[in-house]
């Protein structure tokens, strides 16, 4: 059995530490442990993930209750045989911790709640579960996402056994309460420490794997566990305007509960590929065009894309390079909840210089070079858009 850890050790606080510093790290590794998290790692990542999540709530148990944390000063470990009242962890409220430092009824707010953590609760018996979330991804192009759409993934999900609805036996009979835990999912082993103390550490029943029944006669099809994971194709509804990284929940579609709670939800993480033309900034859109000296002194019509087809803009003469045109309305819309209204396309004019010129042509604009037409004399618009090129430097 691996050797505790000393609890100031595990929250990376000091001896002196406040209540609030205490409380700050241990905020910081119920994020980063908390098992809601890691549905989608390895089983190795699993189970770190929930043994550094209950070493860290075990160590913060002690380190913030004051009579707790100054038996666990004197004695170590031992404290729990020193002075009465202990560290016995059987009995421990998890989900009231959660709530003292996240706050809210559900202990642990904005996770899906899809982990049992078991005799943590206190209790024997019967324990409110629900199935793992599925977390998956899905690659949108910027027309997907100006309408909204509807994507079909492919998962791979737990549902209930046929053969024996999901009980892992056929007959009710069967399943009976696992005689090593008595229906709680731990078994409390006793620690021999210094100076001859016992103390005590909990771990997940072994015979039971948790569950707190045990099956004596196991389904055939699914070998007791009552699930059989299956392929199914689900149909996600992606609104308009949504953003990467941004996450679509889809209710149930998740791994169902070995124990017979509600299932898991599918969780889709959006990703947006690149746009050939065109790049995102929140609801707006920008897009570059070079045109010519020529055209940008003489005027012009050009075609600019956008997620709607083709638009056509008039250059006005004498367009400098730098100018921006707004084309209102032509951006994508705010993805509801998070704004309202839709962006614009702006559209960045650059002017090509031709490196060559032919002998014909140089002579043609050496003839004009002394014009007035052709000597700086900068205009109000002109020195808004020299006055913004500066700012890049």
């Amino acid at each position: 059995m691996a050797q505790k850890r000393d609890y100031y050790e595990v929250l990376g606080v000091s001896k002196n530490a406040s209540a609030e510093d205490i409380k700050s790290a241990y905020r910081k590794l119920a994020l980063k442990w908390h098992p809601d998290r890691w549905v989608s790692g390895t089983d190795a990542e699993k189970k770190t993930a929930e043994e550094n999540f209950k070493e860290a709530s075990e160590a913060y148990s002690v380190l913030s209750d004051p009579q707790k944390k100054a038996r666990y000063d004197q004695f170590g470990f031992d404290g729990d045989q020193m002075g009465g009242g202990g560290f016995d962890f059987g009995g421990f409220d998890l989900n009231e911790i959660l709530r003292s430092v996240f706050g809210g009824a559900g202990g642990f707010g904005g996770f899906g709640g899809g982990f049992d953590f078991g005799g943590f609760g206190g209790g024997g018996g019967s324990r409110s579960t629900r199935g793992q979330d599925i977390r998956t991804r899905v690659t949108l192009t910027l027309e997907e996402i100006a309408k909204g759409c509807t994507k079909t993934v492919s998962i791979e999900h737990n549902r209930p056994c046929p053969e024996c609805g999901g009980k892992g036996t056929k007959n009710s009979s069967d399943i009976k309460t696992c005689p090593t835990c008595h229906g709680s999912g731990q078994v409390r082993q006793a620690v021999r420490g210094i100076f001859g103390m016992q103390s005590f550490s909990i771990s997940t029943c072994p015979q039971c794997g948790g569950k707190g029944k045990v099956v004596s006669n196991p389904c055939r099809r699914c070998h007791g566990t009552g699930l059989e994971r299956i392929r199914e194709d689900v149909s996600v509804q992606i609104p308009a305007g949504v953003q990467e990284g941004m996450q679509i929940t889809v209710p149930n579609q998740g791994h169902a509960d070995p124990n017979g709670g509600p299932n898991g939800d599918l969780l889709v993480v959006i990703r947006e590929a690149p746009h050939a033309d065109l790049l995102r900034d929140g609801v707006n859109l920008f897009y570059t065009k070079v045109i010519s000296v020529m055209d940008a002194m003489l005027g012009c019509e050009i075609t600019v894309p956008s997620l709607d087809g083709p638009y056509k803009i008039k250059v006005e003469p004498g367009t400098q390079s730098g100018t921006v045109q707004r084309i209102r309305g032509k951006g994508l819309p705010a993805v509801q909840g998070y704004g309202r209204g839709t962006g614009d396309l702006f559209v960045k004019l650059m002017v090509w210089v031709p490196r060559k010129l032919s002998r014909s042509e140089r002579e043609k604009l050496e003839e004009m070079r002394s014009s007035s037409s052709f000597t700086p004399d900068l205009s109000r618009d002109d020195r808004a858009v020299f006055d913004k090129t500066k700012n890049i430097f």
